[in-house]
Formats: C-alpha cells, structure tokens, sequence
C-alpha cells in the first residue's frame, strides 16, 4: 500500500463490520429471498464535513488594522455629515471640531489600511481604474474623494484658529471661497463611506458576512452615526451639541434594531460567531455600551460629565462592533459547518418544494 505525506489528514477508518458465517459457509439468499433483505451495510453511515476538514471558504488575511480602518471610516463618514449640520445651522464650534474629527479619523484610518496593505503604493494602485462591481475599488474612490473635501475644509478651520497665520498668501481667499463646497462634496460622500466597507465585506463567500448582506450596511452606517455623536459630545461644548445628540440616538435606535433583524433573518448557524468566543463578548459588550450611551445622549446630554462620559461609551461600542464583526466572519470561514450546513438545508427545502431544475445543486 502506497503512502503518503497527505495520509497524516485522513479521519481514522472505522473497521468494516464483518458479515455472519455459519458452518464455515457464506449464506446467500435467492433472489427475493429474506436473508438478502436483511444484510448489514458494508459501508458506516459518513456525515460529511469537508475535504479532510480542511476549510470550505479561505479566511479573509485582515487582522486588528483593518477592523480599526471599518471602525474609523464610520466616524470619518458620521463626524463628516455631522460638520455639514453644523455648516447649515450655524454651529462653528460643532462644524470645526467635526471636520478636524473626520479628518484625523481618516489619516489614521488610511494609515492602518495601508499597514494592512503592506505598502502604500497598493493603495495608490486601486485608484488606476474605477470597477464599479468591485467593492474595493469604489471604496477606494469614496475615501480619496471625501479625504479631499474634508481636508480643504479643515485647512481652512485650521487658518481661522491659528489667526489665518498659515503661509498661504494669495491662496487665502481661494480657500476660503472653496470651503462651503468642499463641505458639501465631503458630506455627499460621507454616507457611501460609513456603508461601503459593509459592502466590502458582505460582497465574499465568508458564511457569517454573505449572510448578513442585506442589514450589514444600515447596521454600519447606525454604528458610524452613533461614534460621530459620541465624538462631537466629548469635543464640543454642550450648548452645540444638540445635532450630534440628536444623530446618536438615531445611530443607537438603528443600530440595535439592525443588529436584532439581522440575527433574526440570518441561518441560526451562520450567526452561532456572532454570539460565541471572542466575537460574542465583543459584541455583547458593544450592546450594552450602545444602551448606555444612548440613554445618556438622551436624558443626560445637557450635562457636561454625562456627555463626554455618554460620548465614550458610544465611541467605544462603535469600536467593539467593527471587532466583532471582522472576527466573527474569519472565524466562520475557518469551520466548515458554517459553511455546508446551511447549504444542505437551503438544498433540502428547495428540493421539498419541488425545485429540481434550476441549478446543478438542485437536480436529484
């Protein structure tokens, strides 16, 4: 019998029940005779798994940067909208730190995706073309695009706060007659960047995001709604932060209501992750501070402890979903069961409603 280094993955092979002898004698049975109708199976009843148990779907090679990069795009996205809020009611404080937060979130955010990526021009190399079947590629664009509206802008905040000691001499007037627009064009592409990375993710075969695909953007852009409120109650005084009380109780209404659909719509099994390990503590812990926050934001946002206290809780809730989330979904693509028994039962009840002729899977 030959061998081989890959005998070291084969399951152990159950031994093979012998058939009865008497007298020394194989008994067989005529034809439609008793004997035959009651012989034992040579062959043990096998539940498949997987090809040696080897996973099904290959786990997406994304670490802790590229959770932080979801988690700062949603505040990037929220704080963006939020600052536009406070363009259109005359709010500067609210407007300035929104804009000086969405743009910090945004450089830190890029920086740890290009870590993730390994080298910057990787990044640079998305932006040759623009794929719009491709999650990435769009993505790409809404970041490069919302990164220039909301830098001009904050340049321009910048300038005030420094008493316009920037060296820009003639470019002074030009920056300031182009940072309405540019506040206009971050916020136009604000909402694309809370909810394009939920695309991103939903849009492989990993078991636990395919099958959230439909509730996993609104669950994101809650989320970014929430941590953008949540920043502007810690940085900006209470007496503007109206507005961003206001988007974080939407954000925490959303966000609870998104998760809850969500898990009730997905297989029971695709969403064992979400509520098991590391990912289910993450994200128990995320709904509680989601509570909190928004319990504070609403009762207690008028207080100046109670907001900024209110404002973390929101932040960091914000955080532990995106964490929860990316690791749930690695963690289903690694176990096959996440993978194949909601196959066979999607195949099962097509098959028991009579569809037999539609794909190669169905036909029996």
């Amino acid at each position: 019998m030959s061998t081989s280094t890959f005998d070291s993955y084969r399951p152990p092979e159950q031994a093979r029940p012998r058939r009865e002898r008497r007298g020394g004698n194989r008994r067989r049975a005529g034809r439609g005779g008793a004997e035959g109708n009651n012989e034992m199976s040579m062959v043990p009843d096998v539940e498949f798994t997987s090809y040696y148990g080897r996973p099904v779907v290959k786990p997406a090679p994304w670490g802790d940067d590229v959770a932080a990069y979801l988690f700062l795009g949603g505040v990037a996205g929220g704080s963006g909208l939020l600052a536009f809020g406070g363009q259109l009611t005359g709010l500067p404080t609210l407007r300035r730190n929104a804009r000086l937060g969405a743009l910090a979130a945004v450089v830190v955010g890029g920086a740890a995706l290009v870590r993730d990526l390994g080298r910057p021009e990787r990044f640079l190399n998305m932006l040759r073309t623009f794929k719009v079947t491709s999650p990435m590629s769009v993505g790409s664009w809404i970041l490069s695009a919302f990164g220039t509206g909301i830098g001009v802008a904050s340049a321009a905040e910048v300038d005030r706060m420094t008493g316009e000691r920037l060296p820009l001499g003639p470019l002074r007037p030009l920056l300031r007659a182009v940072e309405g627009p540019a506040g206009v064009e971050a916020a136009v592409f604000a909402g694309p960047l809370a909810a394009y990375t939920a695309v991103l993710l939903s849009d492989t075969a990993t078991p636990t995001w395919n099958a959230a695909k439909d509730e996993l953007p609104f669950v994101f852009v809650s989320s970014a709604a929430l941590a953008a409120g949540g920043l502007a109650m810690i940085t900006t005084p209470v007496t503007q932060t109206g507005p961003a009380r206001v988007l974080a109780v939407i954000g925490v209404a959303g966000d609870i209501i998104g998760v809850r659909t969500m898990e009730r719509r997905m297989d029971p099994v695709v969403a064992e992750p979400l509520r098991q390990g590391r990912p289910g503590a993450l994200l128990a812990w995320s709904e509680r501070l989601t509570v909190l926050g928004g319990l504070g934001a609403a009762i207690g946002g008028r207080n100046r402890l109670v907001a900024v206290l209110s404002g973390g809780a929101l932040l960091t809730a914000s955080a532990l979903t995106r964490f929860a989330f990316l690791h749930a979904g690695i963690a289903s693509a690694k176990d096959p069961r996440y993978t194949i028994e909601p196959q066979k039962r999607r195949l099962a009840a097509r098959q028991a409603a009579g569809v037999t002729d539609d794909a190669i899977t169905t036909a029996s």
